[in-house]
């Protein structure tokens, strides 16, 4: 096999004890978070979506309307 694996050997680590612990002082400290948005997100627009299902809706029933017109064609009711 070349390929090495994707976890480091424990026994290759640096800063790891016997128990599998790291010793006081070799993590990294606390680093500063910031929870919130920064400004106020604005509202989307749902004038995007509503478009999209209208024409959605459009194109089903023009796609309905013609399979029932050629359903019709076939059975010759029309």
């Amino acid at each position: 096999m070349t390929a090495t694996p994707p976890d480091p050997d424990p026994a290759r680590t640096p800063g790891l004890e016997p128990g599998g612990g790291v010793t006081p002082g070799d993590t990294p400290p606390d680093a500063a978070q910031t929870s919130g948005l920064s400004h106020p997100q604005p509202m989307p627009s749902r004038r995007g979506p509503m478009i999209t299902l209208v024409l959605v809706a459009v194109l089903t029933l023009l796609v309905l309307a013609f399979v029932v017109a050629e359903v019709m064609s076939w059975s010759k009711v029309f």
